[in-house]
């Protein structure tokens, strides 16, 4: 199925801050086979990414696409673009109205307008993975498999400390968007990660170590495709990741849902710790039969779960 960028206007939305918006653009894209053919998928994209997940430009091609791990021959891949995040120039100015449970609620009237009873799968990474934990939170019968990979029910203080940082450098910097993913380029990746890809090599033209070289590149990169106000209010939705925030506790949230619960951690993530996905586990197994524990092993950090492939694979194929 040929995918393209298909909008929705949603009227009338009240953020949980109380903050009234007229109209919420919605934008979407559908891979794979037509909807209402066959098992839906829904994956939540990271915080600079958005909803093209595969294709020419995918950023989980690896992961989704023909005979992949998700199959678009046996699959739709269904794919929402966080408002705001800036694809097709699509920003919204106050940031601070919006919280997770907000877009969450923003993709469930989304579901529903596409007619979807139930999905197949929930799957995201970091921000993506919490949006997955707050939809299910909020409407525990709407998918079969939950999938959060390098995320969590939560932000932490750690995290939130970072991004309370990132949130003062988009601020007061003088190349907000270039300092900031300089600074987020050392919570994604991890000390070994740095060590084995550098190894303390310099950049003889440059005259600087070329892992400030490749920081600086990171950083300019963005700069170039990405607005200060998606930036700000994509930080400000992984900050405000709990689905026990103003609402119930976390075993009478989880209790209520059937869905198989997939928690897929990085031994080596420094932003989503492998330790805090070890307790929810826990916590969850307490009440609930259908939830697992994985474990991506890399140097990588955070963003193994957009390099290490193959471990992925190995753990979701018994899923798809």
């Amino acid at each position: 199925m040929e995918n393209k960028t298909i909008p929705i206007i949603l009227q009338n939305f009240v953020t949980e801050s109380g903050a009234s918006y007229h109209a919420i653009n919605l934008s979407y894209e559908l891979f794979g086979l037509p909807l209402h053919t066959a098992p839906i998928v829904l994956v939540n994209h990271a915080l600079t990414g958005n909803a093209q997940v595969t294709g020419e430009n995918g950023w989980w091609n690896d992961l989704i696409g023909d005979t992949k791990t998700i199959d678009t021959a046996k699959y739709t891949i269904l794919a929402f673009n966080v408002p705001g995040n800036g694809y097709n120039g699509n920003s919204i100015e106050n940031h601070a109205d919006f919280t997770a449970r907000d877009i969450a609620r923003i993709f469930i009237e989304g579901i529903e307008f596409l007619k979807i009873n139930q999905l197949y799968a929930i799957i995201g990474g970091s921000v993506g993975g919490g949006i997955a934990w707050e939809i299910v939170a909020l409407e525990p019968q709407i998918t079969k498999h939950l999938i959060p990979i390098a995320s969590d029910w939560k932000a932490t203080d750690w995290l939130i400390a970072n991004c309370y940082l990132q949130e003062q450098i988009l601020n007061n910097s003088s190349k907000p968007i270039e300092d900031a993913r300089i600074h987020a380029m050392l919570c994604y990746r991890s000390p070994d990660s740095f060590k084995e890809k550098f190894q303390r090599t310099k950049n003889e033209e440059l005259a600087i170590f070329n892992v400030e070289s490749w920081l600086g590149h990171h950083g300019e990169k963005l700069q170039k495709r990405y607005q200060i106000s998606s930036y700000k209010l994509m930080n400000q939705l992984l900050k405000t990741i709990d689905i026990t925030r103003n609402t119930a506790d976390f075993k009478t949230l989880l209790s209520k849902t059937t869905a198989d619960i997939h928690i897929i951690g990085i031994n080596s993530d420094l932003f989503f710790t492998a330790k805090e996905n070890q307790e929810t586990y826990q916590e969850l197994k307490k009440f609930k039969e259908n939830v697992s524990y994985n474990e991506i092993n890399s140097v990588h950090g955070h963003d193994a779960f957009l390099i290490e492939y193959k471990q992925l694979d190995n753990l979701l194929a018994s899923i798809f």
